[in-house]
């Protein structure tokens, strides 16, 4: 199992509490090799690994086939990382309007340059995690897995949609199959809407990818990896999931600080997860299993008082359990999820 490089949400202790749900490789934030290059702490704290991460990368991003290369060779002298995956999925428009993430689907020849460059240089291994191509309509990726083989990328993943689409259409698993077939040796991952471990069997058993890297639904149900593991449904209860919270702000702590910044970022960092985490429908009011991810539920009262307060999308509901666990926010405290594709409330 592969937990998806995670903009924001996919912190160090967001990655420890997959890591004790059976996880098998996690990947760090998506770190901007300029900024890297250019020797901002804020940037170079992206890519700090936990002892507890035993297979772990690091994801660059950016256009330029020299700065790449060479924060790809100073990554992988200074840091303790397994591989370096390159960034071409990305779709937000900062990223792509700067000619990285998913732009640099439309440019193979600058790809070949960065991928031959980031191998050449670096001690450890290169990935690559990309999308089925720009547009909705016009599916490139079959066209460009056999090259990333050839050009030195020692593994693929690729995510079921194009950006145009963004996450609003489900991810097309045929055509992830399809790619599958184009490769020789290099193993190619897919992605996209897993969410139980009856879809990750389903697409493994059907052998349309050789892993699958899970990223919302992680962030929705970060038990998801010991459901994938024992192959069973894990009805967790409300006081479980505050204790996945409770370990979730120790580990906060030991990662941002106790002082009055650090604690801070952790509530931060805790909102912006709790953006997804509403989003999980307890298995004993579901009428069908598993749940999907383009399901959105209308409001419903849990079996309990803590399990309703979790399903809340409105804003100020999370910041009170942020309380139960931190103490009182400051006050006037108002926060804004950076992930807009939730649909939330203030």
């Amino acid at each position: 199992t592969y937990l998806a490089p995670l903009t924001t949400v996919g912190n160090l202790p967001f990655r420890r509490i997959c890591k004790g749900f059976g996880v098998d490789i996690t990947c760090s934030e998506m770190a901007i090799a300029t900024n890297l290059l250019q020797g901002q702490h804020t940037e170079w704290a992206l890519l700090k690994r936990h002892p507890c991460e035993d297979l772990f990368g690091i994801q660059l991003a950016g256009n330029r086939p020299d700065s790449l290369g060479r924060a790809a060779e100073l990554i992988s002298r200074e840091c303790e990382t397994d591989f370096i995956d390159l960034n071409m999925g990305c779709p937000i428009d900062m990223a792509y309007n700067n000619g990285g993430g998913s732009a640099l689907l439309g440019q193979p020849k600058k790809i070949e340059k960065i991928v031959r460059t980031m191998h050449y240089v670096t001690d450890c291994d290169v990935t690559v995690k990309f999308r089925t191509g720009i547009n909705k309509n016009d599916n490139i990726a079959h066209t460009l897995v056999p090259k990333f083989e050839e050009w030195g990328a020692a593994l693929g993943t690729l995510h079921g949609r194009s950006r145009q689409q963004r996450y609003t259409k489900l991810a097309d698993w045929e055509y992830i199959s399809q790619c599958k077939k184009t490769t020789n040796r290099m193993p190619l991952f897919g992605g996209g809407d897993v969410m139980s471990w009856e879809e990750y069997w389903d697409h493994m058993d059907k052998q349309r990818a050789d892993g699958i890297m899970v990223g919302r639904g992680a962030l929705v149900k970060p038990w998801i990896f010991k459901e994938i593991n024992e192959r069973k449904v894990w009805d967790i209860s409300a006081t479980e999931r505050l204790d996945i919270l409770k370990d979730f702000t120790k580990f906060g702590m030991e990662h941002w600080g106790t002082d009055t910044v650090g604690i801070e970022n952790v509530r931060r960092y805790l909102l912006e997860w709790q953006s997804f985490l509403h989003r999980y429908i307890p298995v004993g009011l579901l009428e069908v299993l598993p749940q999907r991810m383009n399901e959105r539920p209308d409001a419903y009262f849990g079996r309990n008082d803590l399990e309703t307060l979790m399903a809340s999308d409105k804003v100020s509901d999370w910041i009170k359990i942020s309380e139960m666990l931190l103490g009182p926010a400051p006050d006037n405290y108002t926060f804004l999820p950076k992930h807009k594709s939730n649909s939330y409330e203030g």
